[in-house]
């Protein structure tokens, strides 16, 4: 166990004193902590790629080591710049790596982690990047070494921590009180209630996947068929593209603010691309709720605006419980590609299962 305080400490005794990131479940109280400080020191980035990059302009401009954290999935995400920019026979920059490593050896967790799990020390080392485990404070001579390396031979360098090892002496919660009134599990009710037969619901990863599959099972619903991205955050909307060019059926991606700002290019695609049969809906709740509720950027924004200006024919919103029916029915009579953002609050259901049997699950999708 380590407590957040002492690793914060020590980050900062070693003169690291901006972090850049994508919220993770095994680091969650480190990014709580981190609340506390103003933000242009702490910069939570819609891709793992971007936030590597804006520690590459850190040190460009202050020759000091930055904190990268993530989650070991969203290594894939940072490859290109770490490789590309950070490699030591390109420009040589040193970085320090945070990564929550789900699916190691020690933690039960689901399958897709566990792949990843078990190939993130592999590719960390083809990536030529050391690293160590830090499990206990007795590791931090390990980090202090690591740290060290990085600025002399002006490179990467990586420390994994599992699940559960990060603790808090205090309660650390997040700033994130967005104040909305419509619950997530209501709207998904309404939306099975209302789709054709024949519909084929494409889902983020995290809590609306497994919302999805949960009021399913419970209410028996037998209207429309799924599809649960328990990874691969941020491509709901490119796989339902892809599944919607091929069927007369109605798609609708079921999507999350976080999971769409990660690659947010993708609207041009469904908007250029798609057919009137594509959906897209937004459930926004201006947090990484599934792995803390951390804050996103999404508030703010004007999908009207943005949603219009790339090429979707239509835009709805629904903000209150007034007229969530008279809305979702205008949505889904709608010739497409159209979008419609839901403002849901914060809060899932309670003993949240998740989807089993993804093959079957697959095999039944494609049926």
């Amino acid at each position: 166990m380590i407590f957040v305080e002492d690793l914060f400490n020590f980050l900062q005794k070693n003169k690291i004193s901006f972090f850049s990131g994508v919220p993770d479940s095994c680091l969650k109280v480190f990014t709580y902590y981190l609340d506390k400080f103003k933000k242009k020191k702490h910069l939570i980035a819609a891709n793992e790629g971007g936030a590597v990059s804006a520690g590459i302009g850190y040190y460009l401009s202050t020759k000091r080591l930055p904190l990268i954290y993530m989650q070991n999935s969203g290594l894939s995400n940072a490859i290109n710049p770490l490789i590309s920019i950070a490699h030591k026979k390109v420009y040589s920059i040193p970085l320090l790596i945070m990564i929550g490593w789900r699916g190691s050896k020690k933690s039960q967790d689901e399958v897709q982690h566990h792949v990843k799990g078990k190939i993130t020390p592999k590719l960390l080392k083809l990536l030529d990047i050391n690293f160590c485990i830090l499990r206990n404070k007795r590791c931090f001579s390990k980090l202090r070494k690591l740290i060290r390396k990085a600025y002399d031979n002006k490179k990467p360098v990586a420390f994994l921590i599992e699940k559960d090892i990060l603790k808090a002496q205090k309660k650390y919660l997040p700033k994130n009180n967005n104040n909305f009134k419509i619950l997530r599990k209501n709207f998904i009710s309404k939306l099975l209630n209302k789709i054709p037969y024949n519909a084929k619901i494409i889902s983020t990863t995290g809590y609306t996947s497994r919302e999805l599959a949960q009021i399913r099972k419970e209410k028996k619903s037998v209207k429309g068929n799924d599809f649960y991205m328990v990874g691969g955050m941020g491509h709901s909307s490119m796989v339902s593209l892809g599944y919607s060019l091929n069927t007369r059926k109605m798609v609708i991606c079921l999507d999350g603010d976080g999971s769409l700002l990660m690659h947010l290019g993708a609207l041009r695609n469904l908007a250029f691309f798609g057919k009137t049969n594509l959906k897209h809906i937004l459930l926004n709740n201006n947090a990484h709720e599934s792995v803390g509720g951390q804050r996103t950027t999404a508030i703010g924004i004007s999908f009207n605006k943005l949603v219009k200006s790339l090429g979707y024919k239509n835009y709805f919103k629904i903000s209150n419980n007034k007229n969530v029916d008279k809305i979702l029915k205008k949505f889904l009579k709608s010739r497409g590609p159209s979008f419609l953002e839901v403002l849901i609050s914060l809060g899932t259901l309670k003993n949240l299962s998740r989807p089993s049997n993804l093959i079957k699950i697959k095999d039944k999708f494609i049926k």
